[in-house]
């Protein structure tokens, strides 16, 4: 099976050129997307033409957008079938572990395989710190337990191209929407572990801790916006109602129920942009929010029967149900349906 290394390039140096000479030799088709380098980097890009198909930008576009001119050229110009590894122009992705993932791809050719990094030794800061964080933030969102999610080193077969192309997002921020969308998808990660490796303490990574964390986050924040302006209108209608009729659960079953259309409206077309049939998707909403109406009816009394304030109550039951009325939408209420390949 046909092996092809997609490498997305900004002000390399000669280990791109390196890199991509070993590859060569070891029988890969080595892809380089000069992503809109100054010209003072012409150099380095004439002299790795020698090993690699060289494709380029005018302006810089992003990483994200990198990769899928690359997949774009490995669509129109390779024949099925064939594996795609992504791999960093900086050499922090040695040889062997470029092919150890390759070789993974291929017995697993309708899965994701990620080069992950152990994170042992003489980490950056940054590094652990943006690491540790993204991890425990996309468990939270996916229920997926990825030691590495922001691993350059990915490697895929011809399968998932076409989806890959499709998914969102110009510059790092791909990376992690690709791993939010093929989880969503019912696609599975497999991990093999890679050597970790930081060249000048990570000096040549173009990626803004605090602009592209925003966009890494971006997604799960969505759903917290979903969340907040539901919670908004909830706790609005439960408080007037309340104040009208006197009842406790008459208010907040009429709240939820418009809260909850909303809502439901806001996660669907917004949020998980979910392609599942409609009517399916609404029975397991209602299905979901009856239970949760139940739970956050009886925690309400529950709450009010030792002397809380009704509106307090109101506040601490929607924090309790809060996570898990996310982990079960992301998983089962609006949780893509996976098409035959």
């Amino acid at each position: 099976m046909k092996r092809i290394v997609l490498i997305p390039a900004y002000k390399p140096d000669e280990k791109m050129i390196q890199t991509a000479k070993a590859l060569n030799i070891e029988g890969f088709e080595v892809i380089i997307v000069n992503d809109g380098s100054p010209g003072g980097f012409d150099t380095v890009f004439d002299s790795v033409c020698e090993y690699a198909h060289v494709l380029c930008h005018k302006e810089n576009k992003g990483k994200g957008e990198a990769i899928k001119t690359g997949l774009r050229f490995i669509r129109g110009h390779f024949d099925i079938p064939y594996i795609v590894v992504n791999a960093d122009a900086d050499g922090q992705h040695r040889t062997q572990d470029i092919i150890r993932v390759a070789g993974a791809a291929e017995m697993n050719r309708s899965k994701l395989v990620l080069g992950s990094r152990r994170m042992e030794g003489n980490i950056p800061l940054r590094s652990r710190l943006g690491n540790s964080l993204t991890r425990l933030v996309f468990r939270l969102a996916t229920q997926s337990p990825l030691y590495d999610t922001q691993t350059g080193l990915r490697a895929y077969s011809d399968k998932l191209i076409d989806r890959l192309i499709k998914i969102e997002g110009s510059r790092y921020e791909y990376e992690m929407n690709m791993l939010m969308e093929l989880s969503r998808d019912g696609v599975e990660t497999v991990e093999v572990w890679i050597d970790t490796v930081y060249l000048d303490n990570n000096s040549a990574s173009h990626f803004d801790p605090i602009k592209d964390s925003a966009k890494i986050y971006f997604e799960i924040l969505k759903f917290c916006a979903s969340s907040f302006i539901s919670f908004i209108l909830d706790y609005c209608l439960f408080c007037l109602l309340s104040a009208l009729t006197g009842s406790l659960v008459l208010a907040n079953v009429a709240a939820r129920i418009v809260s909850g259309t909303v809502n439901f409206t806001l996660n669907k077309k917004v949020v998980f942009h979910s392609n599942a049939n409609a009517a399916h998707t609404a029975v397991k909403y209602i299905a979901l929010a009856v239970f949760v109406l139940i739970c956050n009816t009886l925690v309400l009394k529950g709450l009010t029967s030792f002397g809380l304030a009704p509106f307090a109550a109101k506040i601490i039951t929607e924090i309790i149900l809060f996570i898990f009325n996310y982990l079960v939408q992301h998983s089962f209420v609006f949780k893509q349906e996976v098409k035959a390949t």
